[in-house]
């Protein structure tokens, strides 16, 4: 089977995407836990789960299509500041994710790719939900955030 290797690329970047969203989240787990923030650092822990599943289902597209699943660069996590400010750099992530998703679903409709144009779909939809999600949850962040 002849691969668009456009298509490639873009299962290949969207890889390093999903595993740099997992990351980023693990890590802003982790670091949550330490400051005494449990609650938020559980919050991003099961996040990264979500993310996982993207990882898995992009690893099962690929070998399907015959490649070999590879990430080529990830994403550094962005840990500094308070919690609204952590809530917004994985944010910031996520939307990066959600126009590369969004340039993946318009090459795979010029293609005539149906079936690309579906599995990226699918993610761009999931990853719109978490956006959503986030950005509810910054804003009741710095709702709850004392004035100085």
């Amino acid at each position: 089977m002849t691969q668009d290797p456009v298509i490639l690329g873009y299962l290949g970047r969207a890889l390093s995407f999903e595993l740099s969203a997992v990351q980023h989240y693990l890590s802003l787990a982790k670091l949550l836990e330490l400051r005494g923030m449990p609650q938020a650092g559980e919050k991003f822990r099961h996040e990264s789960l979500t993310e996982m599943e993207h990882v898995e289902r992009l690893i099962g597209r690929m070998l399907a299509l015959g490649v070999s699943p590879n990430s080529s660069c990830l994403k550094r996590p962005r840990l500094n500041g308070a919690l609204p400010e952590l809530i917004k750099h994985i944010g910031d992530l996520e939307g990066e994710i959600i126009k590369f998703y969004e340039q993946a679903v318009s090459y795979c409709s010029h293609r005539q790719d149906h079936e690309n144009r579906i599995f990226f779909a699918l993610l761009l939809k999931d990853e719109q939900q978490h956006a959503t999600e986030l950005n509810s949850w910054w804003q009741g962040v710095v709702a709850e955030e004392p004035i100085s």
